[in-house]
């Protein structure tokens, strides 16, 4: 529980330090290269949360992130939803992406389960480049909302992407030091003894590959105004 505190502390200190950098009038360039560096720390801790601790290698992580990212688009495009809400949408989509991989996968084990979301990547894309109403082949460009709460909109959103890695660590760390980072351990390390020892490997997998689609969904939600 310390240790939790701990990293919540640091947590809360890094996201005040973000607020007070982007209150700051610094070249936009860095606002733009910190965001995408932040960006990278999110994918990459929620690829480590199923391929890191559980030893399952996920090579559909674009697919998450695209769906969250164009999940936002559609929102964008139809209710105007605020930045908020394109993020929560685009985690619960990308999380039920998650779920539904893990449980079709649920006997796949090392290349196989690879293979199996590096297919899901390729579906993805090509349902994606027909669907003419996010922009199919040609892209779509999305007005970002004006007026942000502070700043200029670049510095908004690098503060956004600053408490996302906060949370994505958070959770990744929290997920480590508890018995489902346990659990996880036990099935990268030998999944027949894992299960013969009572881990509930196929539970934990699930979780695993809902939570990693999660995390990306929420880190490609922002990412349609960051681009524009």
């Amino acid at each position: 529980m310390r240790r939790t505190g701990a990293v919540l502390l640091v947590g809360l200190a890094v996201v005040a330090a973000g607020i007070v950098v982007a209150s700051l009038r610094v070249n936009p360039y860095l606002y733009f290269a910190g965001y995408v560096i932040l960006q990278y720390v999110v994918i990459a801790t929620a690829w480590n949360i199923l391929g890191g601790y559980g030893g399952y290698v996920n090579f559909g992580t674009p697919a998450f992130f695209a769906l969250g990212a164009y999940t936002a688009v559609f929102l964008i495009q139809t209710i105007r939803a605020p930045l908020p809400v394109l993020i929560l949408a685009g985690g619960l989509v990308s999380a039920l992406l998650g779920l539904g991989i893990g449980y079709l996968t649920l006997r796949l084990r090392g290349v196989f389960f690879s293979i199996a979301t590096l297919a899901l990547s390729i579906v993805l894309q090509t349902m994606i480049m027909n669907w003419e109403f996010v922009g199919g082949s040609r892209g779509l460009s999305v007005l970002r909302p004006s007026g942000p709460p502070f700043g200029s909109y670049v510095t908004f959103l690098f503060t956004v992407m600053v408490l996302l890695a906060v949370i994505a660590v958070t959770v990744a760390r929290f997920i480590e030091r508890s018995w489902i980072g346990r659990g996880l351990a036990a099935l990268r390390d030998n999944e027949e003894a894992a299960e013969c020892m009572g881990v509930p490997t196929l539970r934990l997998k699930l979780f695993a590959t809902t939570v990693s689609g999660l995390l990306l969904g929420v880190a490609g939600a922002p990412f349609p105004y960051y681009v524009t």
